[in-house]
């Protein structure tokens, strides 16, 4: 269920939205360098580490890693990136948007629960 086309779509756009979230939260909550530096960087750094730090053989990816970690480092690393979002848009006084992320992203990973299985059993990253 975890790797279904639908589940990945959806996936794919919780991702997009984090990151709007947080640039927009960047852009909004600064003036001057430092609102190009956290609206444009922090998004850039997001989807940098997303992409760098995988399981190897995730079958909901590519199954390439560049960095390897253990499936329940990249648990961690999606919750924080999601949790960012969330708190991002309750900053920017959204909280209804940020309540109702949070609610999706949660009901996504309810949904995903044979990912989740997967990733943590994933204990070393060359597994």
């Amino acid at each position: 269920m975890g790797s279904h086309p639908v589940n990945l779509l959806i996936r794919f756009l919780l991702e997009l939205i984090a990151l709007l979230s947080v640039g927009l939260w960047g852009w909004k909550s600064f003036e001057g360098a430092l609102q190009y530096v956290l609206g444009l960087g922090l998004p850039i750094l997001m989807t940098i580490v997303w992409g760098t730090f995988a399981v190897p053989d995730d079958p909901s990816r590519s199954g390439k890693s560049p960095i390897p970690v253990s499936g329940p480092i990249r648990l961690v690393i999606e919750v924080i990136f999601f949790a960012l979002a969330v708190w991002t848009l309750d900053q920017l006084e959204y909280t209804r948007l940020s309540y109702a992320l949070c609610v999706i992203v949660l009901v996504h990973y309810l949904v995903s629960y044979d990912r989740i299985k997967w990733l943590l059993s994933k204990r070393n990253s060359g597994n």
